[in-house]
C-alpha cells in the first residue's frame, strides 16, 4: 500500500562552529543600563608595549584566521569603525590598528540555539545532474545568542526517486556588502499615512518625489517640506517618519567567491533589529517566462512585527523591500508564483488567527484580504495560517498549513484552491498531513512541526520542515495521492451546507 507520507533519514542540525566576526562595543553587550567603556579600554591597548602588541596579535591569527576567510580584513574594518576615538596624534604601528581590531571584535554563532523553519526552491543552475534529480535550495531560519535571527542557505540534490543529499555548506559564513534600494513612491506614500503621518505633510512630500527615488532625491524632498514647517504642523513628524520609513530599504551584496550556502542575510535596520525570520522562498515566473526569486519574511524589532520582501536573481544580489496595505500585516505572508488573473496574489494571515487571501497590482500594495480557511478541525483550533507559497497543480493551489491545536501542538495540513480563482477552497484534508513523531517533540519550542515551503518533482512533495524549532527534518508527500485525498474530502463544511441551500 503506498504511504502518503514518507519521512527521510536526512536531518540538518544547529552547528555552533558556523561564527561571524562582528563589531563588538564593550560594554554594549548589557541589555539593560549599557555604557560603553571605549575610552578606558583604548587606554589601557594604547598603553601596551609594542613586542606585546605584537606577541598577542600573533595568538589571536593563530587562533582565529582559519574560522575566518579574510580575519585581518575584518580586523582593519573593524578598527576603522571605532578610530574616530584614536587621539590624533597617535603613531600607530600596522600591528596596533589590527589588535585594536581584535578588541573591537566577537565572534558571533549564527546557529547556537536552533536552526529551522525552512523552505525550498529549484536552484537557477541544473546542470551537471543525472536523470531523475533536481538541485534545490533550501532557506533556514538560524537563531543565535540572544534570541536573534538571520536567515542561511543550503544546497542540495533531490532524486532519483526518494534520495536526497544536502551538500556540504563548507567552513566560512559572510554578511555581503550592504548599499541603498530604490524606493517606490507609491508604496512610501502608502506606509507614511499607514503610520500615521500628517496626510497634508505627507502629500506635500510625496508631490516632490518621483516615481522611483534613492536616499538624494528624498533628501530633496524633505529639505523642502522643512521650509513648510510653520504652517504645516504634523511636518516634523513626518519628516522623521519619513527616514524610518526609508532605511527599511536596502541592498545587499555577496562576493563572487563566496557560495549560496556562505552567504547570511544579516538584520541591519531598526524594523529588523531583533531578527529577520522564516523566509516563504517562492520561484515567481512573469508573464513574460522570465524568472525572479521572491520571498516574504518577518521583520522583528524586539516589539513589533512586519512582513518584508526579499527580490534576487541569483542569489548573490538581494534587495529587502517594504511591503504596504492592510493585507501585509503580522506573521505569515506568502507568494503565488506566477500572476492570477492579472494580478499577484499572496496568503496572508493579518489578523493573526485566520488563513486569507489578498491581491496587489505592484506585487507591493496588499489590498483588503479575504477569508479564505477559518480554523474548524480541533488540531487548528487556536489558530491556522500557512507552511509556504501554493505550489500549482492540474487540480488546483495546493496550500500547506499549519494548525495549532492542544497542548499548543502545531501540526501541518492542507488545502486545494480553485486554479482560476483561488479565492475558492476545493479540498481540505481532514485529518493532519504530517504531525510531531515522538522523536521531533522535544526542542527549543516542543511539539512543533512547521514548513515554509515546500517543492514539487515529478510526482513527489519535497516538505522540508522545523523539527520544534530546533532543527530540521525532511519528508516525501506522494503527491498523486495527496491531491486524491483532498479531492474526496472536498471544500470545507460551511461551503457545502452553501452549496446545497
Amino acid at each position: 500500500m503506498r504511504e502518503l507520507v514518507t519521512r527521510t533519514p536526512v536531518a540538518l542540525a544547529a552547528d555552533p562552529s558556523r561564527v561571524l566576526a562582528r563589531l563588538f562595543v564593550p560594554g554594549h553587550e548589557l541589555l539593560l543600563d549599557a555604557v560603553s567603556s571605549t575610552t578606558d579600554v583604548l587606554a589601557r591597548i594604547l598603553a601596551l608595549p609594542e613586542d606585546v602588541v605584537c606577541s598577542t596579535l600573533r595568538h589571536v591569527h593563530a587562533r582565529y584566521d582559519g574560522r575566518h576567510r579574510d580575519l585581518p580584513g575584518v580586523l582593519l574594518a573593524n578598527y576603522e569603525r571605532i578610530a574616530h576615538r584614536i587621539p590624533e596624534d597617535a603613531n600607530l604601528s600596522d600591528e596596533r590598528r589590527s589588535l585594536l581590531g581584535a578588541w573591537f571584535t566577537n565572534e558571533f554563532s549564527v546557529e547556537g540555539a536552533a536552526l529551522f523553519n525552512p523552505s525550498a526552491v529549484p536552484h537557477p543552475d541544473q546542470s551537471k545532474l543525472q536523470d531523475g534529480q533536481i538541485r534545490f535550495i533550501l532557506s533556514l531560519r538560524a537563531v543565535g545568542e540572544g534570541h536573534l535571527s538571520c536567515v542561511e542557505f543550503r544546497t542540495g540534490v533531490l532524486g532519483p526517486g526518494n534520495e536526497l543529499r544536502i551538500e556540504d555548506p563548507g567552513p566560512h559564513i559572510e554578511t555581503g556588502r550592504i548599499g541603498p534600494a530604490p524606493y517606490d513612491r507609491e508604496v512610501f506614500a502608502a506606509k507614511l499615512i499607514e503610520e500615521g503621518a500628517d496626510g497634508e505633510s505627507a502629500s506635500f512630500l510625496i508631490d516632490g518625489l518621483p516615481s522611483r527615488f534613492d536616499e538624494k532625491e528624498l533628501q530633496r524632498a524633505l529639505t523642502a517640506l522643512a521650509r513648510q514647517r510653520v504652517t504645516r504642523q504634523g511636518a516634523a513628524y513626518t519628516d522623521e517618519l519619513a527616514r524610518r520609513i526609508a532605511r527599511r530599504n536596502y541592498e545587499v551584496e555577496f562576493s563572487p567567491r563566496s557560495s549560496i550556502a556562505e552567504r547570511v542575510l544579516w538584520p541591519h535596520t531598526p524594523s529588523e533589529s531583533r531578527g529577520i525570520e522564516d523566509v516563504r522562498l517562492v520561484r515567481f515566473v512573469e508573464q513574460d517566462g522570465s524568472v525572479i526569486y521572491q520571498a516574504t519574511y518577518t521583520a522583528y524589532d524586539g516589539e513589533h512585527v512586519s512582513p518584508k520582501m526579499l527580490e534576487t536573481s541569483d542569489f548573490r544580489r538581494f534587495r529587502m523591500l517594504q511591503l504596504a496595505g492592510p493585507a501585509a500585516q503580522n506573521k505569515g505572508m506568502a507568494l503565488f508564483p506566477r500572476k492570477v488573473g492579472g494580478r499577484y496574489v499572496a496568503l496572508s494571515r493579518w489578523d493573526r488567527e485566520n488563513l486569507a487571501i489578498a491581491t496587489s497590482y505592484d506585487g507591493r500594495r496588499w489590498e483588503d484580504p479575504s477569508m479564505l480557511h477559518v480554523p474548524s478541525q480541533p488540531w487548528e483550533l487556536i489558530k491556522t495560517g500557512n507552511c509556504g507559497s501554493p505550489v500549482e497543480t492540474e487540480a488546483g493551489w495546493l496550500v500547506l498549513t499549519h494548525g495549532v491545536g492542544p497542548m499548543r501542538e502545531y501540526v501541518i495540513g492542507a488545502l486545494l484552491l480553485d486554479l482560476d480563482d483561488p479565492h475558492l477552497v476545493t479540498g481540505v484534508l481532514r485529518e493532519p498531513l504530517i504531525t510531531p513523531a515522538e522523536d521531533e517533540r522535544d526542542g527549543y519550542v516542543p511539539n512543533v512541526v512547521y514548513s515554509c515551503g515546500a517543492l514539487l518533482y515529478e510526482d513527489q512533495l519535497l516538505v522540508p520542515y522545523g523539527v520544534s524549532d530546533s532543527s530540521v527534518r525532511f519528508a516525501l508527500v506522494d503527491m498523486p495521492l495527496l491531491l486524491d485525498r483532498l479531492i474526496a474530502d472536498g471544500p470545507p463544511e460551511t461551503m457545502r451546507a452553501n452549496t446545497s441551500a
